[in-house]
């Protein structure tokens, strides 16, 4: 599959590719012998001790490890973190996550001491205010699991002959503490509880909030309903079933979707992007499984439901992208967090192979490519946030895919996380965290999930059935990868437990399949999946040679070549569908390809739609060797002088400035039609002047034939997205319209919205400005050649260096979106070659569109000086996209305008827009 993120034009020469091979393997998968897969299990329990003999050393009774200091986290003796020291309660958290995953790995010695441990050591009266998500998946979860081994080996009756229910008095004790976050007209529990005192205002830190998110609220039947039928306290299971019957009841009717945070007493939507990442993942998880382990069809159901609108909305294979519930069709961002690789998983557990090996893939590249998940990453597989804690979901979606498929290829891909967790995440105080998978940078923090998950799954992975103490299939692994038997299904539990219940009406066997698969026959040809990923292999890897297809008699050459693409063709984007090639608009402008070989009308259409993408890579990389760089809009008529310097992006046709000594100088007008698509009516004000056009509704070579028929000496296209500006966008280049563009015979460029509009603004104020259009921007001294320098008109003014700018727009800050400028207007004492941009500076082509279009190429990976984080905490996902700390801000100077009165709401404007950029950049910051 091929996925590349453009510039939107209206053709497609001049674009500017990120390209993504999803499938790496040239050669068919070879089946892995049984020793190598033996010396991997091997290698996984080594990496296992490693971490948790650390974790005993060096942490216990803390709650985690802090590999990089040797040292254990205790909650209020080290910096606080936010909400994600909410899954710190003082209970020796990463012992308990571990239990069960000491019986699976066959260390029932070190089991029956970690247990003992437990019973002596761990208090759950402590006055701290926990996360009742995490609490819940984590420490009551970790404590059923243990409590399902430990029976489990007594049952075998060599083991734990001394345990009497131990640990499930503890799992209700617990219960029943968390018990009073669901004391809500609703019946969602409270974000938060106080161990001690439950909820009962701020004078015990909690019962003030509002929200919570949908997973957080909607992941406690497993072990909630578990934690009934083990003691037949049905309470238990009540109000678990009371939260989700809430948030089925407030799903988006039309779309079946339900947001990311919900208020838990008026039941609104706080936040409305549905998506199946941070925020509601083990939602959809947790009504699949409780089916599993509950065998009520009503979960079935509801899930059945839910996932024909993933599938509709929010799946594009391989990608998975946030929607709006009430605008399903509207994307709600461009980019993924990694929460979501614990899909395919799910996927395989629903019977839905296809996508789930599609979106694995994609995943298995980024992590290829990136060495680990990043935190979040966009549409087209560049860092969005660069953080990795060491995250289990990609691992568990690897072995449920191997389970379903016995394809040795995922046995490659867990080969490759364990590589890569030794290479890069292995300290000697056992495994620490990516701050920044770009530079290898480490964190000083060892999740309790680490310990909890990626190892079961890991050591799933690559053992044999007689490598295990026990049958996994007789059990349901919960989110936090804890095993509570299926034999709960058959438990005591009241049959009065209330449950809204989906009417009869909507019971429709054609909504959804009654049955779950068994993993072990859904696909018994290994072939499969390797099937799908093939044709995404052959197709971008050139090193794989492959016969040419065969094409009917008079079919010749591809139907479209990239050259030739129109995205506002209509023709060619029926064509493109063919081929198997979609175009998705971005929320932030940007339009990206994705050509998928399965959705294409035949194997000759999709390897139409190959060669086109393979065409569009090699055109886009032959043009970045072409750009052009940036050029220099200088107002130079009173009162500016030439210290106004706008940087403004060049064209592909017309005279090149950067051959002329001297630029183009003229007064500036604006023409009309503003969008300068048909023949100018005031031709009389335009003639010899340089016409001010808005963009969009026609090609920009359009535009300059217009004017310059009309007699404009040159011309500046503005653009038409308000608010967008060469500080906060790459610029790019105007390109032509697929024809010859050799009559246009001026110079033409463009400005942001932002810069256009100080233009307007100083045209509307003083009717008459020059300007000057040119390579670079000029010095004043070049400006007037021997004049009286116009510095020394300024009222009040002392001594004005010759070579001093006020830009407007910093020449040299081309930087992507995200990498935001801070210093947008100063006062700089530069040489004019030290102001001006770089060769390497310049940004791609790009053509003329409408406003639905409007685009910027592809962003670079952030700084990590520059990155904006996520929270660092598996836990509170509602929240996953809350930034860092604010970064210093930057100093900057403050412009030395003129102090004439005339030129006051000019000044005033650029100090507006200044303080408009930094409101931007805050926007981005509460945003994400």
């Amino acid at each position: 599959m091929y996925i590349a993120t453009i510039s939107p034009t209206t053709t497609m020469p001049a674009v500017l590719f990120s390209l993504m091979l999803l499938g790496a393997l040239c050669s068919l998968g070879q089946a892995m012998s049984r020793e190598e897969r033996h010396r991997l299990r091997n290698q996984v329990v080594e990496m296992f001790d490693h971490a948790y003999q650390n974790y005993m050393d060096h942490a216990y009774p803390a709650d985690e490890l802090m590999p990089l200091t040797c040292r254990g986290r205790v909650r209020g003796l080290e910096p606080s973190r936010g909400d994600v020291d909410d899954a710190l309660g003082k209970f020796s958290l990463t012992l308990i996550d571990t239990l069960d995953t000491l019986v699976l790995l066959n260390k029932t010695t070190e089991f029956e001491a970690a247990v003992r441990r437990v019973l002596s050591d761990v208090r759950l009266d402590n006055d701290i205010v926990v996360s009742v998500f995490e609490t819940n998946i984590r420490v009551l979860g970790g404590l059923l699991g243990g409590h399902s081994m430990a029976v489990m080996l007594k049952e075998g009756g060599q083991h734990m002959q001394w345990y009497q229910d131990e640990l499930l008095h503890m799992a209700k004790d617990l219960g029943f503490r968390l018990l009073p976050a669901f004391n809500t007209s609703s019946g969602l529990p409270y974000p938060r509880v106080n161990l001690k005192f439950g909820v009962r205002g701020p004078e015990t830190r909690t019962g003030t909030e509002t929200d919570t998110c949908t997973a957080c609220a909607g992941t406690i039947i497993l072990e909630f309903a578990a934690l009934s039928r083990f003691t037949g306290e049905p309470v238990f299971e009540a109000h678990a079933r009371r939260a989700l019957d809430f948030l089925w009841e407030k799903r988006q009717r039309n779309s079946n979707l339900v947001g990311t945070t919900i208020n838990i007493h008026s039941g609104e939507w706080v936040r409305r992007d549905s998506g199946v990442g941070a925020g509601i993942d083990s939602y959809y998880e947790y009504l699949l499984k409780a089916y599993i382990l509950l065998g009520d069809d009503v979960f079935l159901q509801r899930f059945n439901i839910h996932y024909a609108s993933i599938m509709k909305y929010i799946s594009q294979p391989p990608l998975l992208l946030d929607v709006h519930i009430h605008k399903p069709l509207l994307p709600a961002r461009t980019w993924m967090d990694s929460l979501l690789a614990f899909f395919p998983g799910l996927q395989v557990l629903k019977g839905d192979i296809r996508p789930a090996i599609e979106t694995h893939e994609m995943l298995y590249q980024v992590t290829k490519k990136h060495n680990f998940l990043p935190e979040a990453f966009t549409t087209d597989f560049r860092v969005h946030w660069a953080q990795h804690p060491l995250r289990p979901e990609f691992a568990e979606s690897t072995y449920f895919l191997y389970k379903a498929t016995g394809d040795p290829y995922y046995l490659e891909a867990g080969r490759t996380i364990l590589d890569n967790l030794n290479r890069f995440a292995r300290v000697p105080c056992g495994f620490a965290a990516m701050k920044d998978v770009r530079t290898g940078s480490h964190e000083d923090r060892m999740d309790s999930f680490f310990l909890a998950e990626m190892f079961k799954y890991l050591f799933l992975l690559f053992a044999d059935a007689e490598d295990l103490p026990f049958d996994v299939e007789d059990y349901v692994f919960t989110t936090e990868a804890h095993l509570l038997p299926l034999s709960l299904s058959t438990g005591p539990h009241s049959s009065s437990i209330p449950s809204n219940r989906t009417s009869k009406e909507e019971l429709d066997d054609s909504n959804f399949d009654w049955t779950c698969p068994n993993t072990r026959l859904l696909f018994p040809d290994p072939a499969y999946p390797r099937n799908l990923r093939e044709p995404i292999r052959s197709a971008v890897d050139k090193s794989c040679p492959r016969p040419a297809p065969y094409r009917e008699p008079g079919m010749g050459h591809p139907p479209l070549r990239a050259q030739d693409f129109m995205a506002n063709n209509p023709e060619h984007l029926e064509l493109l569908r063919r081929m198997g090639v979609s175009l998705i608009h971005l929320k932030d402008g940007r339009v990206q390809l994705v050509q998928h070989a399965t959705q294409a009308v035949s194997a000759v259409a999709a390897e139409d739609g190959v060669r086109f993408m393979q065409d569009m890579m090699e055109l886009s990389s032959q043009q970045q060797k072409e750009q052009l760089p940036p050029r220099a809009i200088q107002i130079v008529s009173h009162p500016f002088f030439g210290r106004v310097v706008l940087t403004a992006g060049p064209a592909q046709f017309g005279i090149d400035l950067s051959k002329s000594s001297t630029g183009l100088r003229g007064f500036a007008t604006v023409a009309e039609p503003y969008s300068g698509c048909s023949e100018i009516t005031n031709a009389e004000y335009v003639r010899g002047h340089i016409a001010l056009l808005q963009r969009g509704q026609c090609m920009f070579a359009e535009k300059a034939r217009h004017i310059q028929k009309a007699g404009a000496i040159g011309g500046i296209v503005i653009d038409d997205n308000e608010g967008s500006s060469s500080d906060t966008a790459p610029l790019f280049q105007m390109a032509g319209d697929g024809r010859s563009t050799d009559d246009i015979t001026m110079p033409l460029l463009f400005l942001f919205h932002k810069e256009g509009n100080i233009l307007l603004e100083a045209l509307k104020e003083y009717r008459e400005v020059e300007v000057l259009l040119s390579d670079k921007a000029r010095d004043r001294a070049t400006i007037f050649k021997g004049k009286p320098l116009p510095g020394r008109l300024i009222e009040g003014s002392v001594e004005v260096e010759e070579d001093c700018l006020t830009e407007a727009t910093t020449p040299t800050s081309f930087e992507p979106i995200g990498q935001l400028q801070m210093s947008t207007l100063k006062v700089d004492e530069l040489a004019p070659e030290q102001v001006t941009p770089s060769q390497q500076e310049v940004s791609p082509v790009e053509q003329d569109t409408s406003p639905a279009e409007e685009v910027t190429p592809p962003e670079e990976e952030a700084s990590p000086a520059e990155d904006v984080g996520p929270p660092e905490e598996e836990a509170t996902e509602a929240d996953l996209a809350r930034p860092k700390e604010e970064r210093d801000s930057e100093d900057r100077e403050e412009p030395q305008g003129d102090t004439d009165s005339s030129s006051q709401s000019v000044d005033e404007l650029l100090a507006d827009w200044r303080e408009d950029l930094e409101a931007f950049q805050q926007m981005e910051k509460d945003e994400l």
